[in-house]
């Protein structure tokens, strides 16, 4: 198979997208309103895709992606990311959030210090701001800052920061907001 391939696949948060070329995967979106919107938006990033039927490594992504949004523990840290247009610092941030542990987050500021480059805050932002391996490359563990989980994680896909640190339990000490209630059917709670 020579070129790019994608599909969609359902998940507990709606029908997310993948593409994958020979050398990895390119790029992962999270569910839109709509399949259509989320077909849509993939290949905008990668126009010359075309829907092919998942190879082994590839299956083995979305299986990982699938559990994970379901609440299971997955290390997808073994997944072969296709790196090839990216740029190199932005690579580097990747690796560094790949290695950041489910349940748990970083600041962009300790991220720059752990790349030894702290005054690159903004860089590490943009990085993240970029990454278009949402899920495989878990940008919803990276903050802005301590405890500020607001914003939509990775590419902009429906599934907001917040509710993926819920689902790793990165939040378990913190009461259900109205997003989380509206999800789960329960009605929030009124801890501080």
């Amino acid at each position: 198979m020579a070129g790019l391939g994608y599909t969609t696949f359902d998940t507990s948060v709606g029908r997310c997208g993948i593409a994958w070329s020979q050398a990895g995967i390119v790029g992962v979106r999270l569910p839109e309103v709509r399949e259509l919107e989320t077909c849509r938006r993939l290949l905008q990033q990668y126009p010359d895709a075309r829907e092919w039927r998942p190879p082994t490594d590839v299956q083995y992504a979305i299986e990982g992606i699938v559990a994970l949004l379901n609440g299971k523990t997955v290390d997808l840290s073994d997944i072969v990311l296709d790196t090839f247009d990216i740029p190199e610092f932005n690579c580097r941030v990747y690796d560094a959030i790949r290695r950041i542990p489910r349940g748990e987050t970083r600041t962009y500021a300790e991220i720059a210090i752990h790349l030894y480059v702290s005054g690159a805050i903004n860089a590490v932002s943009n990085a993240v701001a970029r990454n278009p391996f949402a899920i495989i490359v878990p940008c919803h563990r990276a903050l802005a800052a301590p405890g500020q989980t607001s914003g939509f994680a990775g590419n902009a896909g429906i599934v907001t920061r917040s509710r993926l640190l819920s689902i790793e339990g990165a939040l378990s000490g913190r009461g259900t907001n109205l997003f989380d209630a509206l999800l789960s059917g329960s009605p929030p709670s009124h801890e501080a």
